[in-house]
Formats: C-alpha cells, sequence, structure tokens
C-alpha cells in the first residue's frame, strides 16, 4: 500500500449501514478523517437500509458469512438510540413442510455447530408454540436460533453515525457524487454537486448504487440490483394488545420462499417467490424525484399486485388468521445480488486507495464493516475474506449480461435447498478446455468451476463397475452429483493410467531479470535452484496466514510458470511486482493433461525423443519436450499419489495432444478420469485444498504444510510473523469413518468428548481405502486412534483420528 498521510484522509460513499458502521470502525481505530457522503437526506436517506425488515439469521453454510453476521449481532445488541436497543433478539425460527426441507435444517443445525450458533431442530409441536399463528398441521419440524432476530437498521446506522462523528467524522447529506479523481493508478478525491473532497482513501458504500460510483472509477462492480416484495397486513385480532414491535421469532417459510416478522399488530412479509426483477441503478431516480413519482424512496419500487398473489395464498394456508386478513401495504424494495450470492469487499489494484464495500446485506453489515476497516488500517482483515474479495471473478464473469442473469439466478434460489456441487444453469458452457468434444464423446457429466466445464466422471467407464464390486449405497443427498463410475475411474488410476483435464487450474507466467528474488521474496519455500526444477511453495501474507499454495517451475533462468488458484493469487502478485518483473495469466491461451497411474511412463515414454526415467526425469523436475508432434512442458507432478506428469501445451495443440495420448494409451487401457475421483485420489494422500481445507485463517504448520517454508533462508513475506508464533492450538486433522458405508460431504461439526470442537473441511470416499477420508480442524494433540463423532444430517457418525498420509506414505508409487 502506498504511504499516506499520518491520519489518512478517507472518504466513504453512501450511509446506509454500511458506510455508517465503516466510519465507526475506521474512526475507533484511530482514523478520523473521515467524510461520509449522502444523496439523500440523514438520517434515512433512501437506500436498502432504509426500507429494510431487519431480519438477521446468522447461519450459512459459509463459514466467513456465518462469522459477519455473528459480529453484527453481537455489536448491534450493544447499541441503542434513547434506550432502544439496535437489535431486538426474539430468536429465529425456519420451518420446514416437506422431508427435503427437514432434512436441509438438519443440516444448517450442522453449520450453527461447526460455525458457533446456538441452534437446534425443534418439533412441530414447539414450532407452534414459538409461532401460536400456524397451521401445525403442515409443519414437520423447524431449526430454532435463540440468538437471532431484528436489527433496526435505521437505529443503528444513527448510533454508529454519533459515535463517528464524537471522534472526529463528519456526514454530509444532500451531496451527489459525480466523478472520482486520481492520479498516477491512485484515487486522490471525489467530486460531488456541492464540492471536491481530497482523499487518500475512497470506500464506495453505495449499495445498489455501487455499479454507478464504479463507473465513475473505472472500475467494474458486478452487482445487480432486485426489486424484492415486502407486503403488511392490517391489523390482526390475535395480535390485538401487543405492544412490543414483536414477540414472536422472526420466522421462514423457505418450502414458499417467504419471511414473516411481526410490526407489532400487523404482520410484515417477505417474498422471494416471484419473477426476478432487475433494476438499472444508472436509472434509479435520486431522492426528490423518486418522492415526485410517489415513491417513498429511491429503493421503494411500486407493489405488483400480480407478483403477489400466489405468496398470499400460500401466506394464507401456513397461517390460517391470514385468510380473513387483507394487506394494508407492500413495496418492491431494492437490494443487491451478485453472480455468487457474496458481498463484493477489497481495494482494487487498479485504483489504488479506492475500495468496494458492496452488496452487503443489513445482517453482514457491522462485520462487513469491521474486516474493511481492519483491511484499510492493519493491511487485512482478521477473517478469511477470499469468497468476498473484488478479484475473486473470472474475466468471463464480469460482464453485464452475466452478471444479470446469474445474479437474478441467486434471487431466485435464495431458499431453494442448494447441493454444494450444484452448478447453475445458466450461462453455459461458457469456458471449455481443448478436450471438451472428446470428453462429450465420452459422456462426460459436467459441473462447473470458474466458470469451466469440468468432468466429474465419464459415463463410458460405466462397464468398469461391473469389476469393482458392491459399493456402499449412498443416501439421496451424498448421492447428488455422484456415480459409481467415480469408484471405478480411481481404482483405474490406482492399477492403470488415466488422463485427467487439469486444464481449469490457473497458469501464470512470470519472467523478467528480478523474477527470481520477486518470486522468493514472495513465497515461502527456497526457488533457488536450477532450471528444471519444481518446486511445491505458498504465498504468505505478513502475518503468515497462507494467501495460497503453488508450483514454481524454473523453466530458464528467468522464466518461471506458476501453478495458482485464483485471480486474487495475480492481482496479489501483480500489486507487489517491481518493474523489472512481468507477470501474465496463460491459462486460456494452454492447457493441461494429466497423465497419472502406474502404467504411465509405459504411455508417454515411447511419445517423446527425451529419457522419462525415473533416474533422467525426477519427481518435482520440469522439461520442455515433445509428445508425438506436440511441444509440451512436461512436470513430474501428481496431486493423485500415482507416477505421472502434467503436460502443458498451448490451446490450439490441446486436442492433438490428448488425441496422441489416447491413441497411444489403447493399448494399456488409458481411460479419462473427473474430478469425483480426483478428490477421493487426493484426500487419501492428505494433499490440501487451498480456500477448502486452508486459507489466511491459518498458518502453514497447524495446516501440515509447515514443509513448504524454509524458515534458514533469506527473508520472506510472512517469516518473521511465522517466526514468533507459539504452539498452534488446533490442527488439520485426517478422520477415517468407522462405518465402511458412512459418507460425509464437508462442513459438519465434528464432536471430541460429546462437544463440538472444530469441522470439516474436505471429505470423499477413499475408493483404496475402503473408507470415507474426512480432514477436520480439530484441537492440536488429538492421538492417533482418538474416536470422534461427526454430525451428518442430524446423525452422529463415529470416526477416528488417523495417521497421515493415509496411502502410500513411504510415496513409493510417486517416485518409481
Amino acid at each position: 500500500m502506498s504511504s499516506t498521510p499520518e491520519i489518512p484522509r478517507v472518504v466513504v460513499i453512501g450511509a446506509g449501514i454500511v458506510g455508517c458502521s465503516l466510519a465507526d470502525e475506521l474512526t475507533a481505530r484511530g482514523w478520523t478523517d473521515i467524510t461520509v457522503l449522502e444523496q439523500g437526506p440523514l438520517p434515512a436517506p433512501g437506500g436498502s437500509t432504509s426500507h429494510a425488515p431487519g431480519l438477521v439469521f446468522q447461519t450459512n453454510s459459509s463459514k466467513t458469512l456465518t462469522a459477519l453476521a455473528r459480529y453484527t449481532v453481537e455489536k448491534f445488541t450493544s447499541l441503542d438510540v434513547d434506550g432502544v436497543s439496535c437489535f431486538h433478539q426474539v430468536g429465529g425460527l425456519e420451518l420446514a413442510t416437506t422431508p427435503d426441507r427437514l432434512a436441509e435444517l438438519h443440516r444448517r443445525a450442522g453449520y450453527a455447530a461447526s460455525w458457533g450458533v446456538r441452534g437446534e431442530i425443534v418439533s412441530a409441536a414447539r414450532c407452534k408454540e414459538l409461532w401460536p399463528l400456524i397451521d401445525e398441521s403442515l409443519v414437520l419440524g423447524g431449526f430454532h436460533t435463540p440468538d437471532d432476530g431484528l436489527a433496526r437498521a435505521l437505529l443503528a446506522s444513527r448510533a454508529q453515525m454519533a459515535r463517528a462523528c464524537a471522534r472526529g467524522a463528519r456526514f454530509l447529506e444532500r451531496h451527489t457524487v459525480t466523478g472520482i479523481e486520481r492520479e498516477d493508478g491512485r484515487v486522490t478525491g471525489v467530486v460531488t454537486d456541492r464540492g471536491t473532497f481530497p482523499a487518500d482513501h475512497v470506500v464506495s458504500a453505495a449499495g445498489f448504487w455501487g455499479p454507478v460510483i464504479g463507473r465513475m472509477a473505472g472500475i467494474d462492480v458486478p452487482l445487480q440490483p432486485l426489486a424484492h416484495q415486502y407486503a403488511r397486513t392490517g391489523p390482526l385480532p390475535e395480535l390485538s394488545g401487543a405492544t412490543a414491535e414483536a414477540s414472536k421469532p422472526i420466522l421462514r417459510f423457505q418450502d414458499r420462499d417467504l419471511y414473516f416478522r411481526e410490526h407489532t399488530d400487523r404482520i410484515g412479509i417477505g417474498s422471494y417467490a416471484h419473477r426476478p426483477l432487475p433494476v438499472d441503478p444508472f436509472a434509479v431516480p435520486p431522492y426528490d424525484e423518486a418522492r415526485a413519482r410517489n415513491m417513498d424512496m429511491p429503493s421503494s419500487y411500486p407493489f405488483t399486485q400480480e407478483d403477489w398473489a400466489p405468496s398470499w395464498a400460500d401466506c394464507r394456508q401456513l397461517m390460517p388468521t391470514l385468510r380473513d386478513a387483507e394487506i394494508e401495504a407492500g413495496f418492491n424494495g431494492v437490494f443487491s445480488f451478485t453472480p455468487d450470492g457474496m458481498p463484493v469487499l477489497g481495494e482494487s489494484r487498479r485504483l489504488r486507495g479506492f475500495w468496494l464495500a458492496e452488496a452487503v446485506w443489513v445482517t453482514h453489515s457491522a462485520g462487513v464493516a469491521k474486516a474493511v476497516a481492519e483491511w484499510m488500517v492493519d493491511g487485512r482483515p482478521s477473517i478469511d475474506l477470499h469468497e468476498c474479495d473484488l478479484t475473486r471473478f473470472e474475466e468471463a464473469q464480469r460482464s453485464p449480461s452475466y452478471v444479470l442473469e446469474r445474479g437474478a439466478q441467486q434471487f431466485v434460489e435464495v431458499y431453494d435447498v442448494i447441493h454444494p456441487l450444484q452448478p447453475m444453469e445458466r450461462p453455459r458452457p461458457l469456458r471449455v478446455s481443448p478436450f471438451h468434444a472428446r470428453q462429450q464423446q465420452l459422456g462426460a457429466y459436467f459441473l462447473e468451476g470458474g466458470g469451466w466445464e469440468r468432468p466429474h466422471w465419464y459415463e463410458a467407464n460405466a462397464p468398469l463397475v461391473d469389476a469393482l464390486g458392491p459399493l456402499p449405497a449412498r443416501d439421496a443427498w451424498s448421492a447428488r452429483h455422484w456415480s459409481p463410475v467415480a469408484a471405478a475411474e480411481a481404482k483405474a488410476t490406482r492399477e492403470g493410467v488415466a488422463l485427467y483435464d487439469m486444464t481449469p487450474l490457473r497458469r501464470l507466467e512470470v519472467t523478467g531479470p528480478g523474477s527470481l528474488d520477486f518470486l522468493d521474496r514472495m513465497t515461502s519455500n527456497n526457488l533457488r535452484k536450477k532450471p528444471g526444477a519444481v518446486t511445491y511453495s505458498l504465498l504468505l501474507d505478513a502475518s503468515g496466514g497462507i494467501r495460497s499454495d503453488l508450483t514454481v517451475a524454473r523453466l530458464a533462468p528467468d522464466r518461471f510458470q506458476v501453478g495458482a488458484n485464483s485471480p486474487a493469487d495475480l492481482d496479489w502478485l501483480l500489486r507487489h511486482a517491481p518493474a523489472d518483473v512481468h507477470i501474465r495469466d496463460i491459462t486460456s491461451g494452454t492447457c493441461c493433461v494429466g497423465v497419472w497411474g502406474p502404467l504411465a511412463r509405459d504411455l508417454v515414454q515411447p511419445l517423446t525423443p527425451d529419457d522419462f526415467s525415473h533416474e533422467a526425469f525426477g519427481y518435482f523436475r520440469a522439461r520442455e519436450t515433445y509428445i508425438g508432434h506436440v511441444p509440451v512442458t512436461a512436470m513430474r507432478l501428481s496431486y493423485v499419489g500415482e507416477l505421472g506428469w502434467e503436460l502443458y501445451t498451448t490451446a490450439d495443440l490441446g486436442l492433438r495432444l490428448w488425441d496422441t495420448l489416447w491413441d497411444a494409451g489403447r493399448e494399456l487401457g488409458v481411460i479419462a478420469a473427473g474430478r469425483s475421483a480426483f478428490n477421493s485420489l487426493r484426500l487419501e494422500k492428505g494433499y490440501r485444498a487451498w480456500g477448502v481445507d486452508m486459507t489466511d485463517e491459518h498458518d502453514p504448520f497447524e495446516a501440515g504444510v509447515g514443509f513448504a517454508v524454509r524458515m534458514d533462508r533469506d527473508d520472506f513475506v510472512g517469516k518473521a510473523a511465522l517466526a514468533g508464533k507459539g504452539e498452534a492450538p488446533r490442527r488439520l486433522t485426517p478422520l477415517l469413518l468407522d462405518d465402511p458405508a458412512a459418507v460425509v460431504l464437508g462442513k459438519e461439526p465434528v464432536y471430541v468428548d460429546g462437544l463440538p470442537a472444530g469441522y470439516v473441511t474436505s471429505a470423499s470416499y477413499g475408493y483404496t481405502l475402503g473408507r470415507c477420508v474426512a480432514y477436520a480442524w480439530l484441537p492440536a494433540g488429538l492421538p492417533t486412534g482418538t474416536g470422534v463423532h461427526i454430525e451428518y444430517v442430524g446423525e452422529k457418525v463415529p470416526a477416528t483420528v488417523a495417521d497421515e498420509p493415509l496411502f502410500d506414505p513411504k510415496m513409493t508409487r510417486i517416485r518409481r
């Protein structure tokens, strides 16, 4: 980060709940020169905060979103205005009216236990006690979370505004931003219709106006505003005499895309059941113009009665008392969606000092503000935000049409039961490898990641299943997006040879006279090796947290190929690269085939003029050679624990490479194998997946990748922090499920001595081992053989702490 004055000048655009929370968090950390600009009147400027119904359900399948919500509840509970608390902790209740939903609530209860939220599955009778107005006969059960409740968003905005002002911040209403000033790639100020405000940092917290502000800064903001129906009944006899704003838990009826909350003697109802209603952020009227159009505020569009009718029928079915009620008022409230449903946070590399805090709902507002304030002041947030990082989207995922289509689908699916592997249906296919046509011919079952079509198994291998013998039966949930063919592909990889499409893995080319010094400083392992060496290394932050893991191949003295994880890796390296280092993403112009299995050498050796023996081409080595007519960069690596190579070539030659390997491998019984088998094989070897098993919340030693850290060499990013760390209280721990038929999928809570002690990161059935393998963050020091329990859909599944690697601990299969 560039040097700024001792107390930086910060301009926050937007005085909704996020802007007010951020001003409070920044001033609490000593950054007191804060100006918050708002185009509307204060304290209710007319954005999403002004109409938000305030429901806060903390539990989410995302650990990050849950942490952000937990802090929001904690903070708002501690705030009040004139003796009125900013959070009304009435609890939350989610209803199940179908068996699938009840199973989903059990999974949600598991997330709650994993992430530290109080919650329990309750009976239909208990649901009726908590919400007497519901028809108990429709309900199978519920998920009750006593610490959830109602955020009084405008009160919380006022309370935080007052605290920030007391520390030196100022809030200016009726200031419409018209431009962002910049110089030499850094933000310098904000232009409004009432003057210009110099700034060292500018934060866009403009809500659904985020794309408008982003365009002024030359930054695309992948955010789509959509309108969402909210209605309020007239007074209900059953609630007559009520004096409190609410006394019952906030209620979700997700099977019909509905939620409910009390407004004293009335009920407010929100619906996601209607068609998506996208809103152009560039066409949203300013506050006064909205009022002139008979809109309460810019974020409050006219109620569309035709969209409401089906939801009103569902409401009346759930709550018979509503059959005699009428809707007193309603509106279509505008708020933000992104292609993956997560916020968009962080500092732009293209315009330093310009930050985004966008697509944030009230539920996560204070948590997001705290994390962004830490990021700005301390250089890093205290929790992992990779799911929210503005750099996470691929270029192919940033087009306006993509953002619109995926954002609308996020709206449709907001209450749907979504399997962790379930992809969006459109737009697909978007990105395909050069082998796509061949994969289709082999009956590939494609799932999506990063816009790429990724084969998970091939129906062409179905005949191999017969030779396996009986496989354990799977429940309906774990059987989704799975096939017994994956077991056959794993076996074929262990016993013969298989081709894996590794094209979607990110590849960076780093060149220039300073490239070695740069990569050596930025990563944790020793890269000062002769050309031809491949090194597994880590990108750490200054606190020693794992930002990513890399494979770094030195192909020439000043040329490296880096295997990375996400666009954030490229962004991080570009932020720090000196002028004599050049970095470019070569993923789209190249492709990769993994050739793995004990017969891998038998396949590739006859096709190349080079010696591929173990003595001539050792493990973690690379060379540029030919496979048939195709020039390739061959790397002796294996993520599945078997002999083999990753073979890289240009995209135009990819199909020829695949066909060459396929034709030559027929007499060896070569198969194509997918990511389902791949994940099973890598977990049997204990190979970590960044972003799942480890993030920047973890250091290398507790994550079990300390071997990739060379503390005895020159300084590198994170070294000082690691040197000062004591014994970690937790470890990434391998578990084997005791029952050969049991399966877990990830994110389940793990119980030690009957108490929740951690959570599963990755899990997959280990077909070689005949047991499901799960990795989990658990207290350090649990000896091998310790019995634990994993909660899977409400059932406690026994498992045992194991030694790793579980398969081929002496690495004899790879090094031969």
